[in-house]
């Protein structure tokens, strides 16, 4: 039944007329009550459909729906979202894209959930993820790359988001390396990369992105730092339409790291949204903390940094974080 709806919204959105209940029946090869039932929870979930006998059906609305039908039926890209699972509620889209690795679904797949139960951060931190107001989504991928090579997908989800919030707000955001998305000062999409390799061989990496979309307050703890797309442009937005730009722009991005598995061609578009670059740092690890000044990224995905005696240091992710002198950024 699922698939009799994704493709019953499909026909709907190609036309602004109406299509006749015949008509979905031949086109998708099943019976009107199938098509009557597709239409009876399209409604159900909030789509503005007009029924008119004789005439058939049209779609006059569509609200903020985040769901698979909502998302396949507007889907362009060749590979990224096939599949694509949709949950109201999941522990953690990470775990569950994992979970589904090892049940051999393929490179591409992608686990949406509308709220997490479970979400995870950065060096095992929680991640806030409140029901019907942001993106937590993870891509499953199984690159034919080596295992040492992977961090630098972080890299390509962080610029395709970014990509994907300027295109669907129309507002610019930085980066703050590797795997923070900013605006105005604050950040507002965190992505955690996971993987499953043998020395040489990776089985599969699994890349989680969370977006804050519609919030309108944040928790006391994260509420200096963290910011939403509604709060920075006023404007409510539709969490289908970033998803399905963010897959379309990681489609894109991954086919240029691939054909040599470093970051040479996604550089420029990089380096010029990082939002230390050119500016002082303090680099802490576990047992030190020292200040630099942010050049930019290399091709491999590490951190170009000038010492206060000029040297040059290349910071690798992981167990370093790197902030601004005065606080997040």
């Amino acid at each position: 039944m699922r698939i009799v709806k994704e493709k019953v919204l499909k026909a709907l959105r190609e036309t602004d007329e109406y299509v006749s209940g015949q008509m979905l029946c031949e086109q998708l090869k099943v019976s009107r009550t199938a098509v009557w039932k597709a239409i009876r929870q399209l409604k159900e979930e909030g789509y503005d459909i007009d029924s008119v006998n004789n005439r058939g059906y049209r779609l006059r609305r569509v609200p903020d729906v985040m769901s698979a039908a909502e998302i396949l039926s507007q889907l362009e890209t060749d590979w990224m979202g096939r599949p694509l699972v949709y949950l109201d509620i999941v522990d953690s889209t990470n775990e569950y894209a994992k979970e589904l690795a090892k049940k051999e679904y393929v490179h591409g797949t992608v686990v949406v959930g509308d709220h997490q139960s479970a979400g995870k951060g950065r060096l095992g931190r929680g991640w806030s993820s409140p029901k019907g107001c942001a993106v937590y989504i993870s891509y499953l991928l199984k690159p034919d790359i080596l295992p040492a090579h992977a961090s630098m997908l972080t890299i390509v989800a962080a610029l395709s988001t970014s990509r994907a919030i300027e295109e669907i707000t129309g507002c610019d955001c930085q980066i703050k390396w590797p795997n923070d998305i900013v605006m105005d000062g604050k950040k507002v999409c965190g992505i955690l990369t996971e993987m499953s390799a043998d020395m040489d061989c990776i089985h599969y990496v699994v890349t989680g992105i969370g977006v804050n979309v519609n919030m309108t307050s944040f928790d006391e703890s994260i509420k200096d730092t963290a910011t939403s797309l509604r709060l920075q442009t006023g404007n409510i937005i539709s969490r289908s339409k970033l998803i399905l730009s963010m897959l379309s722009y990681f489609e894109k991005d991954y086919a240029v790291f691939i054909k040599t598995e470093d970051l040479s061609g996604l550089l420029e578009d990089y380096n010029k949204r990082l939002v230390n670059r050119g500016r002082q740092v303090r680099i802490v690890e576990r047992k030190q903390e020292w200040k630099a000044v942010a050049r930019q990224i290399n091709k491999a995905g590490e951190l170009e940094v000038e010492t206060e005696d000029g040297q040059i240091k290349y910071i690798v992710s992981g167990e370093v974080s790197v902030r601004g002198i005065y606080g997040y950024v």
